[in-house]
C-alpha cells in the first residue's frame, strides 16, 4: 500500500487489534473473556509526532478505517504479522536532528508496544516559517527513496552483508570503508563478467570542510580480496517463480543459466547470451528506468505482453529479467499479470481483462502477490505510473 509514512501511526494503532485477533492461539483456553483482558491492556490510541497538527490528526484519523479495509482486501500476508504479534505496532520518529542517548533508551522488551523505528533521510534545516513546535523540521519529498544521493554506491544486499561493520567503524570511518567494500565488490563482479560501473558520488562536508574525494571523484581505493563469503550468488536464488502461473522474474545475469524455463523475455539494456535453441524462444526489449525516460517501459509493454500471451498460451514457462530482477522486470510481470491472467491468478489469454477494473487498489493487489514470491522487488513509484497508463489505455482501446 501507498501510504504517507506520516500517516503510518494511525493506520498501525487501528490495525493491531486487528492483526492481534487474526494470530491468536485457537485453543480452547484462550476464551472471549481472556481475549478481552489482553485488548483491555493494549493502548491503541493514535500516536503522532509532536509536529503535527490538530487538523492533521483530525484529516488522519476521519481515514482510520478506509485504510484498515484497504489493507484487509490487498490480498498482504497479515497472518504471518498476526502469529508473532503480542503488543500493538506504534513507530518512533527519528530525523536528522533526532538526539537520542545510548544510555537513556530503554530495552524494547520493557516497551507496552513493539517499536518500528522509522528514519527520516529529508535534510534539516532552518523552518521558512514560524511554527508552534519546536520540533518541526523542512521535509524534503522522495530524499529517503532516491538512494544514488545518499548510499555512496551500497546495495542492500551488500549493505547487509556488512551491516556490523558499518556500526562498529563508526561516523568516522564509515564514508572510507562503504568506498572500500564498494570497489571491492565492483572488482568482485568485474572479474566474473557481471555489470559493474563505477560509482560516482558527491563530497560530503563536515565542520565546513571538504571531506577526503574532491567532487564526483570516481572511486578507486585499493582492491583488496573481497571479504570470504562476500556476494557468493546463488543463482537459483535470483529467479523467483510466481506461485503456479508459469511465470518467473530474475536477474538477467543468470537467465541463460537457469534450466527451469522454456523462453525469455529480456528487459535489460544489454543483451544475454542464450543457446542456440533459445533463439525463437527469447526477446529482447531493452528499457530503461522512470529516472531516464519517462515512457520506456510503456512503449515496450505491448510487445512485452504479446509475446508472454503466444509462449504462454502454450503452456511454456516464461522468464521476465532485468539488470537486478528487482524493478523493470517485475513491473512488466505485473502488466503481463494484469493483462491475461484472472481474479484467481489462472491464464486465461486476456479473456477476462475487459472485465478488470483497472484501479491502483487492485494493481496493489497483483504486486504485493508478486511480492510474495519476488521478496526482493522494489519497483519505482515512476515505473508502476507507466504499467498503470499501459493498462488504461489498452482498456479504453478495447472498449472503441
Amino acid at each position: 500500500m501507498v501510504i504517507p509514512i506520516i500517516y503510518l501511526s494511525t493506520l498501525l494503532a487501528s490495525i493491531s487489534i486487528f492483526l492481534f485477533s487474526l494470530g491468536l492461539p485457537s485453543d480452547d483456553d484462550l476464551d472471549g473473556d481472556k481475549i478481552r483482558q489482553v485488548l483491555d491492556k493494549w493502548d491503541c490510541s493514535l500516536h503522532l509526532p509532536l509536529w503535527v497538527s490538530n487538523t492533521e490528526r483530525a484529516s488522519i484519523e476521519a481515514r482510520l478505517d478506509e485504510w484498515t479495509r484497504e489493507l484487509d482486501e490487498s490480498g498482504a500476508d497479515i497472518a504471518s504479522l498476526a502469529s508473532c504479534l503480542r503488543k500493538p505496532l506504534r513507530p518512533l520518529w527519528v530525523s536528522q536532528k533526532t538526539v537520542i542517548w545510548l544510555n537513556a533508551v530503554p530495552e524494547p522488551d520493557s516497551w507496552d508496544f513493539t517499536p518500528l523505528i522509522l528514519v527520516s533521510a529529508s535534510v534539516s534545516g532552518e523552518l521558512q516559517h514560524r511554527t508552534n513546535s519546536e520540533f518541526s523540521w523542512n521535509y524534503i519529498p522522495g530524499a529517503g527513496d532516491d538512494e544514488e544521493s545518499w548510499a555512496r554506491g551500497l546495495s542492500p544486499n551488500v549493505f547487509w552483508t556488512h551491516v556490523d561493520d558499518l556500526i562498529h567503524w563508526g561516523p568516522d570511518l564509515c564514508n572510507q570503508k562503504v568506498a572500500e567494500i564498494v570497489e571491492n565488490d565492483r572488482v568482485y563482479r568485474a572479474q566474473r563478467g557481471q555489470e559493474a560501473p563505477q560509482v560516482v558520488v558527491k563530497c560530503s562536508k563536515s565542520n565546513g570542510k571538504v571531506n577526503h574525494a574532491k567532487s564526483d571523484e570516481i572511486m578507486s581505493l585499493s582492491t583488496s580480496k573481497p571479504k570470504i563469503g562476500m556476494m557468493i550468488v546463488d543463482e537459483d536464488n535470483l529467479v523467483s517463480w510466481l506461485a503456479s502461473t508459469n511465470l518467473a522474474v530474475g536477474a538477467s545475469l543468470v537467465a541463460g543459466k537457469v534450466t527451469s524455463i522454456d523462453c525469455i523475455l529480456n528487459c535489460d539494456q544489454n543483451p544475454i547470451s542464450v543457446p542456440l535453441s533459445y533463439l525463437e524462444e527469447h526477446l529482447h526489449l531493452p528499457m530503461k528506468g522512470s529516472k531516464y525516460d519517462r515512457f520506456s517501459i510503456s512503449r515496450e509493454l505491448g510487445s512485452a505482453v504479446n509475446f508472454a500471451k503466444l509462449k504462454m498460451s502454450s503452456g511454456k514457462k516464461l522468464l521476465v529479467c532485468c539488470q537486478d530482477g528487482e524493478d523493470i522486470s517485475v513491473c512488466v510481470c505485473l502488466a503481463i499479470l494484469m493483462s491475461l491472467f484472472n481474479q484467481e491468478g489462472a491464464f486465461d489469454g486476456g479473456k477476462s481483462f475487459e472485465e478488470k477494473s483497472i484501479t491502483k487498489m487492485e494493481m496493489r493487489r497483483v504486486l504485493i502477490f508478486i511480492c510474495k514470491y519476488a521478496v526482493n522487488a522494489r519497483p519505482s513509484r515512476g515505473n508502476l505510473r507507466q504499467v498503470f497508463g499501459f493498462l488504461s489505455s489498452q482498456l479504453e482501446n478495447s472498449d472503441q
